[in-house]
C-alpha cells in the first residue's frame, strides 16, 4: 500500500527527498520524510487503505518518539495482534494496521516478526536500542531493496529509487542477461543495476546505528498446529483468506479471468457477503475470441454470482500508445507480456477502485501449471522417458512434447529446472541454478517450492505489484494468506500428486456448479503474441529495437540471446515469446538512458 526508502549513514537531505519523490506513485495519499537521528533518514509513501485520517501516515513515531516505522504491505492479523497490544496496556490513537505494527515491534523487536500474517517489507528504527529493523514477508509479495555504498545503507520499495542516488556508480548490471533469455527476470539476489540487490524473503536484518554492523535473521511464521490438508480445508481457510484480504476503507475489486483460481475466490466472497464487486475482466478483438475466451467465462459466472463486469479490450494499437508510459513505470525489466496486460487492467481500474485481488498463487502451491503435470509424468518412469529421448524422435515432435523431452535429464532437479526455463539452459547457468534448488522431500514438492520462491516471486508477483502501484493501487493475493502457505507445507508428497492440476480448487468450483469453469482448459494469462508474430506492423514495431540492443549489448549476452536479437525475424517455435522479452528489455535499457 506505500512506499519506503531508508538512508543509513552521512547523506544529504535532498538525498531521501529523490528517493521518495521517486516512489511517490506507490503512496498518492500522503509522502513524508524525517531526520531520525545523526546518520538516518526515512521516508514514506503511503496510500490510504486502512483508517483513512492522517494519524496513520509515515514516518510513523511512537507517542514517545523513541521508535519509528516506515512499511509496505497489509497485516491480516492486526485485530489480533492489536488485542493482545490492548490487554497489555496499550492506547492507540487510530484504527489502523500500521499503529499496531509500530508497537508490537516495539514491544518485540526482531523476535515479533514471525508473528506477523500477511504481506509486508518494513524498516523500523528503535532509538533507545540504537538498531535499525529490516524485513520482508516469506512470500515475497512486497519488494524491498538495497545497496552499500559510499560508506552508506539504502533500502527502497523500487530498485531505480536507489539508482537515483546513486547513478554515478551503478551502471547496467551486464551479468543478468543469461537470467533474464532464460528465467524471464534477474537472478532473484541481484537487479539489473550494479551494486543494488534484492532483500531476499523471509529474513529480517538488525543494523545498528553506531557501527552499521548487521544482524541477518531468516525467520518463518509460527507454524499452524493440525492442519489436515483437505478440500474442505482448503475452501474454509480461503474464504477466512477473502474476507481479511478484501477488508478495507477503500473500494474493492478483481482480476476476474473466469478461470478456476479467480472465479473461486469471487464465488467465495460473494456467498460470505452477496455484494457484487467491479470484476475487470482482458478482451480482445473478435478475431482472437476463439482462443482468448475469458469475457465468456465471466458471463458465465455472472449467471450464479452477480457481479459489475468491466472488460478491458487490448489491441495492438493500444499496447503500442501505451507502451512508453507503461516503460517508464517498470522497474525492474520481467519478461512476461502479463506484466502489460496487469498494467492496464490496474490503469482502468484506478478510476473506481483502490485495492485490486488476483488469484495469483494457486498454480505454485497447487500444482496447476502443465510443468508440473509434465514433471510428474516424467517421475512415474524417469528411465523409459530417457531411453525414448535417447532415439532422437523428439526432434520431430510438436513443440511441447519437444520441450518436454529435451529437459529431460537423470538428475530431477535439473529435469525441473528445464521444464521451468524458456529455453535449454547452458550447462554452467544450470549448475549454478541447482545451487539455489529446494532441500525439502519429495521430488514434486521441491519443484513448486522452486516454482513458489523463484518464480512466482520474481515473475508474477513482482508485475503485480509493479502494474497495480503505478496506478496508486494496492495488490493481493488471498492464496497467498499464512493458512494457505500452511496447508502447501503440510502436504505430503503423494498429495501433491493426488492433486496435481489444482483438483481441491475444482472440486470446491464442481460443489458450487460451476463445472463449466473447473472443465476449462488453462491459457495463460498474456498477449497474443503468437497471432501477433506474423503481422507485419507488430514486426516493424519490435525487431528494430531488438536489432539495436544486439548492437549495444550483444556481447554480454549469452549466444542464444545474441543470435536471437540479431535475426529476431528467425524466430520460430515458442520463440514468439523470447521475441516479446527481448522487446521489452531493448525498450527498457533505452529509457535508462533518458
Amino acid at each position: 500500500m506505500c512506499g519506503i526508502n531508508v538512508i543509513i549513514g552521512t547523506a544529504e537531505q535532498r538525498a531521501i527527498q529523490s528517493m521518495m519523490q521517486a516512489t511517490i506513485h506507490r503512496g498518492p495519499d500522503h509522502s513524508d520524510f524525517c531526520q531520525v537521528s545523526d546518520n538516518l533518514f526515512m521516508a514514506g509513501n503511503r496510500l490510504k487503505i486502512l483508517d483513512l485520517s492522517e494519524m496513520a501516515n509515515q514516518p510513523l513515531w511512537t507517542k514517545e518518539k523513541d521508535a519509528v516505522l516506515v512499511w509496505n504491505g497489509a497485516l491480516y492479523n492486526y485485530q489480533d495482534l492489536r488485542n493482545k497490544l490492548l490487554e497489555l496496556g496499550h492506547q492507540f490513537t487510530s484504527n489502523s494496521d500500521s499503529e499496531v505494527l509500530l508497537y508490537w515491534l516495539k514491544l518485540h523487536g526482531v523476535n515479533g516478526i514471525s508473528s506477523l500474517k500477511g504481506m509486508f517489507s518494513l524498516a523500523f528504527a528503535d532509538l533507545a536500542q540504537k538498531e535499525l529493523l529490516i524485513a520482508r514477508d516469506p512470500s515475497g509479495e512486497k519488494p524491498l531493496y538495497f545497496a552499500q555504498a559510499n560508506g552508506n545503507w539504502y533500502f527502497s520499495s523500487e530498485a531505480k529509487a536507489i539508482r537515483q542516488v546513486l547513478s554515478n556508480i551503478s551502471e547496467i548490471n551486464t551479468q543478468q542477461f543469461p537470467y533474464y533469455f532464460f528465467l524471464r527476470h534477474a537472478h532473484p539476489e541481484k537487479t539489473f543495476f550494479e551494486r543494488i540487490q534484492q532483500f531476499p524473503i523471509g529474513t529480517s536484518w538488525v543494523i545498528n546505528l553506531e557501527n552499521g554492523e548487521k544482524i541477518t535473521s531468516p525467520w518463518t511464521p509460527h507454524i499452524i498446529e493440525g492442519v489436515e490438508p483437505s478440500v474442505d480445508a482448503l475452501t474454509e481457510n480461503l474464504k477466512d483468506a477473502v474476507l481479511k484480504n478484501f477488508h478495507a476503507e477503500r473500494p474493492v475489486g478483481m482480476m476476474l479471468s473466469g478461470g478456476a483460481d479467480s472465479s473461486l475466490i469471487y464465488a467465495l466472497w460473494y456467498e460470505e457477503t452477496g455484494e457484487p464487486l467491479p470484476a475487470y475482466t482482458i478482451t480482445f478483438p473478435k478475431n482472437f475470441k476463439n482462443k482468448y475466451r475469458d469475457p465468456d467465462f465471466v458471463r458465465k459466472l455472472n449467471r450464479h454470482y452477480p457481479l459489475l463486469h468491466r472488460p478491458i479490450e487490448i489491441t495492438l494499437e493500444k499496447v503500442q500508445g501505451n507502451w512508453v508510459e507503461y516503460i517508464k513505470s517498470v522497474d525492474q525489466p520481467i519478461g512476461d507480456s502479463a506484466g502489460f496486460l496487469t498494467w492496464m487492467l490496474a490503469k482502468e481500474a484506478a478510476k473506481d477502485i483502490k485495492v485490486l485481488i488476483s488469484g495469483a498463487g494457486a498454480d505454485e502451491l497447487f500444482a496447476g501449471y502443465n510443468r508440473h503435470s509434465a514433471f510428474a509424468t516424467y517421475l512415474k518412469n524417469p528411465q523409459l522417458w530417457l531411453n525414448l529421448r535417447k532415439l532422437g524422435l523428439h526432434q520431430f515432435l510438436p513443440t511441447s512434447a519437444f520441450k518436454f523431452m529435451q529437459s529431460l535429464s537423470e538428475d530431477p532437479s535439473a529435469t525441473f529446472i528445464q521444464m521451468a526455463a524458456l529455453e535449454k539452459l547452458p550447462s554452467i547457468l544450470l549448475h549454478e541454478l541447482k545451487q539455489h534448488y529446494p532441500k525439502s522431500q519429495g521430488e514434486l514438492k521441491r519443484a513448486l517450492e522452486w516454482d513458489r520462491t523463484w518464480y512466482l516471486v520474481n515473475d508474477v508477483l513482482k508485475i503485480h505489484d509493479n502494474a497495480c502501484m503505478a496506478h496508486g493501487i494496492e495488490g493481493r493475493a488471498p492464496f497467498l494468506d499464512h493458512e494457505m502457505i500452511a496447508i502447501f507445507q503440510s502436504m505430503t508428497e503423494t498429495q501433491h500428486l493426488e492433486q496435481l492440476g489444482k483438483k481441491w480448487i475444482k472440486a470446491a468450483l464442481n460443489e458450487r456448479g460451476l463445472r463449466f469453469i473447473s472443465k476449462r482448459k488453462k491459457l495463460g494469462f498474456g498477449l497474443p503474441l503468437a497471432e501477433w508474430m506474423s503481422d507485419k506492423a507488430f514486426q516493424n514495431w519490435v525487431f528494430p529495437p531488438i536489432n539495436q540492443m544486439a548492437k549495444d549489448w550483444g556481447t554480454h549476452f549469452p549466444e542464444e540471446m545474441r543470435t536471437l536479437a540479431t535475426a529476431p525475424h528467425k524466430a520460430k517455435g515458442r520463440q514468439f515469446l523470447q521475441i516479446w522479452n527481448l522487446f521489452l528489455l531493448a525498450s527498457w535499457l533505452e529509457q535508462q538512458k533518458l
